[in-house]
């Protein structure tokens, strides 16, 4: 598919007050406002009479980006966003998400640092994101301006978006939802901490985190020892930060992400390459062995319709074997790998040069897979179900797409989350009867 097709869509101009934003040339919109040759114009005698709730559920299934559009038609379709009977109706819809990622600019140093610009000027410290759309193929910012200063993003599921302090100590966890700027906080965590590995699981009726490694033994000593779990639920059960079991020997968490899937967190362990995985029930950790793991470069781990996806380049330089670009799907044994995909041939060899053995990341959300090449500009999007791959436009408001070689600070990558937006999320409401609010955040 020629990507071009998709770098001049029209613009999806949003009102000032939301901050989502086209990466889309403006210049385009005009030309598409009002298009009288196709003569498909809707009646409104037909239409004006259509009764609200019915009216109510077709605004429903709008992407986020329309929405915020159609509320500027008029009062009542601005206050939508505010009805409790148009929210009961929007959340039955929830099966049907709008699957995007969420990306922001951190440090490969320290991959757990969050950036909050360059400059000194009135706007440096204002956070933001970049949301990318693999079914439009279109990227917007969204502006995180609430968030206090000293914090980074950890993760996203359910519509959440989760921050952590950066402060070394016992670490603090904020849950935000972009759309609206609501945000929550969770209690500290009850051991101190570095920068560990941070699990998130929303659901529309429970909260499920789990934090693991770098545990601070001494103000100058790191070991990855133990991991902690919070969870709450409309049921009104909930455990503040309990000590789960011990993490496995010799673990080595450098990437600081986890993937939940059915029941279950992974994350990647380093030196040599493994997964290991938490059963949040079970509270038990395990380490599974990875596929090919003495060949593997710059792995990573995602979730896709319910299956753990491992992602990495196979490079056996010794053997007669092409070098190439490989996923698996771990099976329900929960110890057996099996291959789905290889990059074409052709293909890899571009990619490969244009990575030129810096490495890459993988983000991963229902049947998309994103993966970007550091310091590059560079993104290729890979559809699971059609089995297609796509370099997609570079993202026109991280620099050269957060590259160490394009615009920002030194050493700065792009790095994603799966992100599903969310109109509302009422299950933030129990953390309300649990903590109070943070210090500064309106």
């Amino acid at each position: 598919m020629d990507s071009t097709v998709f770098i001049n869509n029209p613009s999806l101009t949003l009102p000032f007050s939301y901050t989502f934003t086209s990466s889309s040339n403006s210049s385009t919109t005009t030309s598409t406002t009002t298009d009288s040759s196709s003569g498909q114009w809707m009646d409104c005698r037909i239409w004006s009479k259509l009764p609200p709730p019915l009216l109510d559920r077709v605004i429903a299934f709008l992407p986020p980006p329309a929405f915020f559009r159609t509320r500027c038609v008029c009062k009542r379709f601005y206050s939508l966003l505010f009805s409790n009977t148009f929210l009961e109706t929007y959340l039955q819809l929830l099966p049907l998400r709008h699957n995007c990622f969420l990306f922001f600019k951190h440090k490969t140093l320290k991959s757990y640092i969050y950036k909050r610009g360059g400059t000194n000027d009135d706007d440096s410290n204002k956070a933001e994101g970049f949301l990318f759309d693999p079914n439009e193929i279109r990227w917007y910012r969204l502006s995180f301006a609430y968030i206090p200063s000293g914090f980074y993003p950890s993760g996203s599921s359910g519509g959440l978006v989760s921050w952590v302090s950066e402060e070394a100590g016992l670490k603090t966890i904020l849950l935000c939802n972009p759309l609206v700027g609501s945000v929550s906080q969770l209690p500290p965590i009850s051991r101190p901490r570095l920068f560990p590995s941070i699990g998130l699981s929303v659901t529309p009726t429970s909260i499920d985190v789990t934090v693991a490694g770098d545990d601070l033994i001494s103000p100058y000593a790191v070991k990855n020892l133990s991991s902690e779990s919070f969870h709450v639920d409309a049921g009104g059960f909930f455990s503040l930060w309990a000590m789960t079991s011990s993490l496995p020997r010799l673990c080595s968490l450098e990437s600081g992400k986890m993937v939940y899937v059915q029941g279950k967190f992974y994350c990647m362990n380093y030196s040599p390459f493994s997964v290991l995985s938490y059963e949040v029930t079970g509270n038990r950790w395990i380490k599974i062995q990875a596929p090919m793991r003495r060949f593997l470069r710059s792995p990573s781990l995602l979730e896709s319709k319910g299956r753990l996806i491992l992602v990495a380049a196979v490079e056996k330089s010794k053997l007669n074997v092409p070098k190439s670009l490989r996923l698996w799907s771990l099976q329900q044994d929960n110890a057996t790998w099996v291959e789905i995909e290889r990059m074409p041939q052709p293909l890899y060899t571009q990619f490969a040069a244009e990575e030129g053995g810096k490495g890459f990341e993988c983000v991963g959300n229902q049947e998309f897979v994103m993966i970007v090449l550091r310091g590059t500009s560079l993104q290729l999007l890979f559809d699971i179900v059609r089995k297609s791959w796509l370099w997609v436009p570079p993202c026109p408001y991280s620099g050269s797409g957060g590259g160490s070689s394009g615009g920002g600070s030194d050493g700065e990558v792009l790095q994603g989350f799966a992100y599903d937006p969310v109109l509302t999320t009422p299950v933030v409401s129990l953390l309300d009867q649990l903590t109070l609010p943070f210090p500064g955040v309106c």
